[in-house]
């Protein structure tokens, strides 16, 4: 299923958000309470993820955030997807934060 940003919004308390751009993407913003895992470490992500909670996940445009979704759709999550992505987020004025660094 693809969610909007709005409605995403809306889910964030429920939901785990998953951003799935590389590091270097990240410097335009993320969205608050989101874990970055990239798309690339996607399959080995299974154990820091709740599999009772639904997972959202975000990418800059919605394209591969479609394929990490349905990695973990097969692995057994109830996983989604937002529509435009991180372009759409922020073409309709949602916040976003600066990612936490280590």
């Amino acid at each position: 299923m693809e969610f909007t940003p709005q409605q995403v919004f809306a889910r964030r308390a429920g939901a785990q958000i998953v951003d799935v751009r590389e590091t270097e993407e990240l410097a335009e913003g993320i969205i608050d309470g989101a874990v970055h895992i990239p798309l690339g470490a996607v399959p080995h992500s299974h154990r820091v993820l709740d599999p009772a909670r639904p997972v959202i996940l975000v990418c800059r445009s919605g394209r591969r955030s479609a394929s990490a979704a349905a990695e973990l759709t097969v692995a057994g999550f109830d996983a989604h997807t937002m529509a435009g992505g991180m372009l759409e987020w922020v073409a309709e004025g949602l916040p976003t934060v600066a990612p936490l660094t280590t």
